[in-house]
C-alpha cells in the first residue's frame, strides 16, 4: 500500500487537490515541460489540469500506480508532480516519472521527490524502478544519477513525438538492493565547467556548437584523417552535439570544444572516450586552420591527460593516427605518448579498403610538463 502523504528529503508528496489547478496548468503549459513530456495537451489549460486532478490522477491509483503532487513542506503549495506508472506486478516493477514547475527548478526538488517515492516503493515490495528520459533531457538524466539510478541502455524509437515521428529513450534503473546515494559517474563534470592552462580552454560541447563542428569536420584535411574518410552529414553533426551531454553523463565520451583562453574564440574540438572495464581512455582532436602550428593541440591533449589520470582515475590513455599523419604523431609524442605498434587494416577506408593505424599509449608516469 502506498500512503497518501510522504515526507522526506525536504519535500512533501501528497494527493492533488482542486486548488492545485492553476499551478498545474502553468507548469504543464511551460515550453520545457511540453518539450520533454509527451502526450500533454497543447496548449495546456486549467480545464486540462482539473481533468487530471479529478480523473487522471485517480485513474493512476486505480490501475496500481500512483500520482502525487510535490508540495513545499512549509506552504504546501504545488511544486510539481510525480508518480508511478506501467506497473508489472509479476516482475514487481514500475516506471517513475515527474515534472517540476519552472519556479521550483534548480533547487533539487525533482531529485528529492524521486528519492522519496523510490524509497517508499521499495519499502512496499517494488523490486525494480525504471526512469526513462529523452537523450536531450540532460536535466532529468542528472536527476536519475543523483537519485541512485544507473544507465541501462537505449529504448529505440520508444516515444512518439508531436510531429508524428518517434525518438529514443534512455533507460535508467534502480533496484531495491542498490546502494543508497547518488550513482558514481565514470566521467565527472569539469572543475568550474572547464579545463584551462591559461592559453587553451576546454569546455563541454553543446547543441549550439553544431555550425562550428560541421564546418570543422567537413574540411577535406580533417575528413582525410577520419575513418572512413567520408564527411559527416549535417544531421549527424546536429545529433552528436545535441546528445553530447547525454554521452558525457552515461560515461561513453566527453566531447569538448577547444577555445583560445584569451579571446574565447573556438579553435577546434576534442574528445575523451572511456572503456571502464579496461580503465583506459582514448583521445582525439581536430583544429581549425588558423590555430594549427601554435601548440594548441599539444596543450589540449596534455589538459585532457591530466584530467583523465587525476579526477577521472584512468590508468592508461591511447590514441591512434593514420601512418602518414606525422603532425598528429608529433603532438602525441610531445605529451609523452609512446608508439606501441601498427595495427594493419584497423579501420575502414573507401570502396571496401582497409587502412593501417599507428597506435600510441600513455601511462601516468609518461605525461610530460
Amino acid at each position: 500500500m502506498t500512503p497518501e502523504t510522504i515526507e522526506a528529503y525536504g519535500v512533501r508528496l501528497r494527493l492533488f487537490r482542486p486548488e492545485d489547478a492553476a499551478d498545474t496548468a502553468a507548469a504543464c503549459a511551460d515550453p520545457q515541460t511540453q518539450r520533454f513530456i509527451s502526450g500533454l495537451p497543447s496548449p495546456y489549460t486549467e480545464a486540462d489540469a482539473r481533468w487530471w486532478i479529478t480523473e487522471g490522477a485517480p485513474a493512476a491509483w486505480a490501475t496500481g500506480g500512483a500520482a502525487y503532487a510535490i508540495a513545499d513542506r512549509t506552504s504546501d503549495r504545488l511544486l510539481g508532480g510525480i508518480g508511478l506508472s506501467n506497473p508489472v506486478p509479476t516482475r514487481n516493477q514500475a516506471e517513475i516519472g515527474y515534472w517540476v514547475a519552472p519556479r521550483a527548478r534548480g533547487r533539487g526538488v525533482a531529485t528529492a521527490a524521486t528519492r522519496a517515492l523510490a524509497d517508499q516503493a521499495f519499502a512496499t515490495g517494488t523490486a525494480r524502478l525504471e526512469l526513462l528520459t529523452g537523450g536531450e533531457n540532460v536535466g532529468s538524466q542528472r536527476v536519475a544519477l543523483a537519485a541512485g539510478f544507473r544507465h541501462e541502455g537505449v529504448r529505440r524509437d520508444a516515444n512518439p513525438t508531436r510531429g508524428g515521428g518517434r525518438h529514443d529513450l534512455l533507460a535508467w534503473v534502480r533496484l531495491a538492493d542498490d546502494p543508497t546515494g547518488p550513482t558514481p559517474r565514470l566521467l565527472p563534470d569539469l572543475p568550474d565547467g572547464r579545463l584551462t592552462d591559461g592559453t587553451v580552454t576546454l569546455r563541454p560541447l553543446g547543441p549550439d556548437d553544431a555550425d562550428l563542428m560541421y564546418a570543422l569536420h567537413t574540411r577535406p584535411e580533417v575528413v582525410a584523417n577520419q575513418a572512413p574518410p567520408v564527411p559527416p552529414t549535417r544531421a549527424a553533426v546536429d545529433r552528436r552535439c545535441a546528445l553530447s551531454g547525454s554521452a558525457w553523463l552515461t560515461g561513453s565520451i566527453a566531447r569538448m570544444l577547444i577555445l583560445d583562453a584569451a579571446t574565447g574564440d573556438p579553435a577546434g574540438s576534442t574528445g575523451l572516450s572511456y572503456d571502464d572495464a579496461a580503465g583506459e581512455g582514448t583521445v582525439g582532436y581536430a583544429l581549425l586552420p588558423a590555430w594549427r602550428g601554435r601548440g594548441y593541440a599539444t596543450r589540449t591533449v596534455r589538459l585532457l591527460a591530466g584530467w583523465a589520470f587525476g579526477t577521472v582515475g584512468m590508468a592508461r590513455l591511447s590514441a591512434t593516427t593514420l601512418t602518414d599523419n606525422t603532425a598528429s604523431q608529433r603532438v602525441l609524442e610531445r605529451v609523452g605518448f609512446r608508439r606501441e605498434g601498427l595495427v594493419r587494416g584497423a579501420v575502414p577506408g573507401l570502396d571496401g579498403a582497409r587502412i593501417d593505424d599507428a597506435v600510441y599509449g600513455l601511462l601516468p608516469a609518461d605525461l610530460t610538463d
